[in-house]
């Protein structure tokens, strides 16, 4: 046997000893349905499965700007998504920011049929608001949801939100995030990623 026969028996043999043992999880898939063809004008994405693409754990990190809702800052945690039934999910969020740690939960809401999605917000910070929206999506199998809250107090102020959210991948969306101080404009306040352990 040649010297290069015997370094590939002895290769094969460490890569099965290093990774032999270990059972990969499968990669999830997207919504999107596979339709044996390229993407074409006209095709849909089906309807979002809510459940199956938020239900785990999520965690985020933030870069804040100082505004209504508290200072300026570097703000981290987790976002744990629940199925309560059919339509209704609870998503319970802990981080901490610049002002220290709180605690938000959501009561969600999701109609497949009329593909609606709407939020109610607790803040332990001090405050609460709604909001709702349509649920759109691309044939790329990428969704959309451009929700806005009603006006809520904080901090002494009337604030507005709007949160544009992006569903990019099965592990990953992103959040652009903007906020209106009274009867203001809406300015940036960031864009956070949340990453599916």
């Amino acid at each position: 046997m040649t010297r290069r026969g015997i370094f590939a028996i002895a290769w094969i043999a460490a890569t099965t000893t290093v990774f032999g043992g270990q059972t990969q999880q499968p990669m999830p898939k997207g919504q999107m349905p596979d339709l044996g063809r390229p993407t074409r004008p006209g095709d849909v994405a089906p309807p979002l499965n809510f459940g199956e693409y938020f239900v785990g754990t999520w965690s985020f990190e933030w870069d804040a700007p100082e505004g209504p809702l508290g200072p300026s800052g570097h703000i981290s945690g987790k976002t744990v998504y629940r199925k309560v039934d059919e339509k209704s999910f609870d998503a319970d969020t802990d981080a901490t920011g610049p002002a220290g740690a709180f605690h938000v939960h959501e009561a969600i809401t999701y109609d497949r049929e009329t593909k609606i999605l709407s939020r109610e917000v607790k803040d332990s910070r001090g405050f609460s608001f709604t909001e709702s929206a349509p649920v759109s999506g691309d044939a790329g199998g990428i969704y959309y949801v451009y929700l806005e809250s009603a006006p809520f107090t904080c901090n002494g102020h009337t604030v507005r939100m709007k949160h544009n959210l992006r569903l990019l991948s099965p592990l990953n969306y992103r959040v652009a995030i903007s906020v209106a101080d009274g009867d203001g404009p809406f300015v940036n306040y960031g864009n956070p990623w949340w990453r599916k352990q």
